[in-house]
């Protein structure tokens, strides 16, 4: 009991104490929108009180209060990525939380962190960079998509995937300069980031936005008038590639001023894309099947005796044709899905490749069906010259270096003409071979065929030049990785064309062979052309490098 006493006296005095003292001075409760003057009077630990015992705070609030707009974008306006460059430490937890709150795969991400380095021995700089979709102005994964799997949002900016909609032809992931859009193979679709906008329609803060333990990253409204004049003056990020073509609403700023040599870490990193078999096998035999078709036209036209059967020769271009089609839907992630190519043929050259080419083999068809219409042969055709050069126009659009016109289409029609003779000479010779000495027609095929491959050789030796360029390129680097990773491949391409363009034209055009021996050798020169040009087609995409934002932090 005693012990219980003192106690008891120990509490009392204390209360006593506190009564003595003066009453603590309670933090004034002043709403967010308070007259000026009044925020002014409070010190920085009665404003964050102030707006943490605010009732109507959400939980976490804090955690992005500042770093979302409180108000909608209004007409001109969107929403857009803000980046503070001095913030950002690399840490990734951007990356993170993107990953978590989205579900992704594995090895898929939205949002990745990469470096800038540069300066000076005496000055060196370095600066991370964190970078997604940047929900530009004139999207090209929206314009190049042949299913319209994408829309852009028109009150908030935000460019967002139609994953129902998608039929995983990878085209956007092409298109896009800057890696946004990221094919998941397990789902068959392509997927990209939209900007958490679930949470942004009910103010809350994007994974991103909330985890970044810094506040480097928000959501700001840009005036779509500012992107454009940014753009204009090339003030986005050294060494990324031109915002001029797609408008990027990304806005990274710093209050330092970057070296004006920064370049990404991994900028002369050189290492072979991914080769995309099936567009290889298609891109070749439509090529192939076009170039038969219009050359066994004009032989037939010019001489009509002397190019074989014309049923054979139908038959054999419709026969590569289908192949060609089959091979396409082969390349997509949701095959049955394939009828929706044509959805965007207002916008997207590889939907009006798929309806050219679609036009292209029932004609063909048709015509080995009723060989009498020559009106059905020619726009047969021209059809399928359409077919060709939307091909061309396909990786033009992309605004590549190394897919320029002038080197997609030498080597696209070029194939086009010498697979086209090959195919109509060794039909010819399997049908109605020939002697030494009798018509003339075909064998001026092989002349075709050895100065277009000359031509086509030399023109493709000539890019592999490029690799001892002083100033790095995407076409030295494209060289370079011919000649490094894929020196293999490059050797046996230039065997087979050399083998098969030149070596074997000459050999049945100057020598004095009899029928069987020029029917095994017209086969031999048409495989060994094709499995060449099959060749030079895996190498325009594997050695290709892709337009990204800057890396180099694994």
């Amino acid at each position: 009991m005693t012990g219980q006493s003192e106690l008891l006296r120990v509490i009392e005095a204390a209360r006593a104490d506190d009564d003595r003292r003066p009453p603590a001075r309670r933090l004034p409760m002043l709403p967010v929108d308070a007259p000026p003057q009044a925020q002014r009077t409070l010190t920085a630990v009665e404003r964050f009180a102030a707006r943490q015992d605010s009732p109507d705070a959400a939980p976490q609030a804090r955690f992005y209060r500042d770093l979302v707009p409180l108000e909608r974008p209004r007409p001109g306006e969107q929403y857009a990525f803000e980046v503070d460059l001095d913030r950002c430490t690399g840490c990734k937890a951007c990356v993170s939380a993107c990953h978590t709150m989205n579900a992704l795969d594995d090895h898929e991400l939205w949002r990745t962190v990469g470096l800038l380095h540069g300066g000076s021995t005496a000055e060196p700089a370095q600066q991370t960079v964190t970078t997604s979709c940047h929900h530009c102005l004139e999207p090209a994964c929206l314009l190049g998509c042949p299913a319209q799997a994408y829309e852009k949002d028109p009150r908030t900016g935000i460019v967002v995937h139609l994953d129902d909609q998608c039929i995983g032809c990878q085209y956007c992931t092409l298109m896009c300069p800057y890696e946004a859009p990221k094919y998941n193979r397990r789902l068959g679709i392509v997927r990209k980031c939209d900007m958490c906008s679930d949470r942004l329609a009910h103010s809350e803060a994007p994974a991103c936005v909330a985890a970044c333990p810094s506040g480097a990253i928000a959501i700001r409204i840009a005036e779509r008038e500012a992107i454009v004049a940014a753009s204009d003056a090339q003030r986005f990020l050294p060494g990324v590639p031109s915002p001029e073509h797609t408008l990027p609403a990304t806005q990274y700023k710093t209050a330092r001023a970057l070296p004006s040599n920064m370049l990404p870490a991994d900028f002369y990193t050189t290492r072979p894309e991914h080769g995309h078999p099936p567009l290889v096998v298609m891109l070749t035999l439509t090529q192939l099947a076009v170039g038969a078709f219009g050359t066994a036209l004009l032989l037939e036209r010019a001489s009509p005796s002397q190019v074989g059967g014309a049923l054979a020769q139908s038959v054999v271009a419709c026969a590569f044709a289908v192949l060609a089609l089959g091979a396409s839907v082969l390349h997509l992630g949701r095959p049955l899905l394939a009828w929706r190519a044509v959805l965007g043929l207002r916008t997207s050259w590889l939907s009006r490749e798929a309806l050219a080419f679609g036009v292209f083999t029932p004609l063909a068809i048709s015509h080995s069906l009723c060989t009498a219409v020559p009106l059905v042969r020619g726009l047969t055709a021209l059809v399928g010259v359409l077919g060709v050069f939307c091909s061309v126009m396909v990786y033009v659009a992309t605004r590549r270096e190394q897919w320029s016109a002038a080197q997609t289409g030498i080597k696209f029609f070029g194939t086009t003409i010498v697979l086209g003779c090959a195919a109509v000479f060794a039909v010819s010779a399997v049908t109605s071979p020939l002697e030494h000495g009798s018509s003339d027609g075909p064998r001026a095929l092989l002349w075709l065929v050895l100065w277009g491959s000359v031509i086509k050789l030399a023109f493709e030796a000539s890019a592999l030049l490029r690799a001892r360029d002083r100033r790095s390129s995407a076409l030295k680097r494209m060289a370079l990785v011919m000649l490094g990773d894929l020196a293999a491949h490059t050797r046996v391409r230039f065997v087979c064309g050399v083998a098969g363009g030149v070596l074997l034209p000459l050999a049945i055009g100057l020598g004095h062979l009899g029928a069987g021996a020029t029917r095994a050798l017209a086969v031999v020169l048409l495989g060994v052309l094709l499995a060449g040009e099959l060749l030079e087609r895996y190498l325009f995409f594997r050695a290709a490098p892709a337009s990204r934002m800057p890396g180099g932090l694994r």
